[in-house]
């Protein structure tokens, strides 16, 4: 389905990164994966298959420098995806909330998306054809107890639409995934990055199995369900939607 393609992950070291590369490189894409850190994007890339450079997201600098080295390199940019953290803390009521913590993934998450996005549709513009994605939780349509997550994702919501709009008519696709939590990614670290106390296995599995119950389907969304949505998103098959973002919550809520 991505023959021939050219496509840069941000946050590439992930576990979401890391399914996507894999997609992509098994769908014939040529895939660079971007990140701050060497040792984890080495490993991703030998697994799947990628090659790698390390770089910060939010360095308006370095994404475009970068992105002009991609083209030098391989020709073309065909897909930008962005997967990048943006320090989001959750499970503490807005009231009970520092400034800092609240803001933090919406003045990171903004940044970052719209440097990389802003750099691709550049590029992607003048080569005629691109797909710029990205993904978030869907907070935007509201969520309690998520802190700065749904601002963040309402501003990327709403960057995905305008960008859409605005780069479209020279060829440019942008979209998002929607996925209220891709339960397979969850860790006892992960989750006390986010403000959860640090807690065992088990827990963790309840919080999945909490997350299970609370979709149409009982099933959340893996790893697996979004690297072959993303994959199609980048392919020509997807090539009649732009300006939207796929609801791949398995049912969280009705769009």
């Amino acid at each position: 389905m991505l023959n021939d393609k050219v496509a840069v992950i941000y946050g590439g070291a992930g576990s979401l990164g890391a399914g996507i590369a894999e997609a992509y490189t098994r769908a014939g894409a040529r895939v660079f994966l971007a990140g701050r850190t060497e040792a984890t994007l080495r490993k991703v890339a030998a697994g799947t298959g990628s090659e790698y450079d390390v770089l910060d997201a939010c360095d308006e600098a370095a994404v475009e420098s970068h992105a002009a080295s991609v083209v030098e390199r391989a020709g073309r940019l065909d897909v930008s995806v962005n997967l990048v953290p943006r320090g989001d803390f959750q499970g503490v009521p807005l009231t009970e909330m520092s400034v800092e913590d609240y803001t933090r993934p919406v003045v990171r998450g903004i940044t970052c998306q719209f440097i990389t996005a802003r750099t691709a549709a550049r590029l992607m513009t003048a080569q005629g054809s691109g797909v710029i994605l990205s993904l978030n939780s869907a907070s935007g349509n509201g969520s309690p107890m998520m802190g700065g997550t749904g601002a963040a994702d309402g501003a990327i919501d709403a960057l995905v639409r305008q960008l859409a709009q605005e780069a479209g008519p020279a060829g440019v696709r942008v979209c998002g995934i929607w996925t209220a939590g891709v339960t397979d990614t969850l860790t006892p670290e992960k989750l006390a990055a986010a403000g959860a106390p640090l807690m065992d296995e088990a827990a963790v599995q309840g919080i999945r199995g909490h997350l299970d119950g609370l979709r149409m389907t009982r099933r959340s969304p893996q790893v697996a369900d979004i690297a072959a949505l993303a994959t199609f998103l980048a392919s020509d098959a997807g090539r009649a939607i732009t300006g939207t973002w796929v609801n791949a919550t398995a049912g969280m809520f009705p769009s």
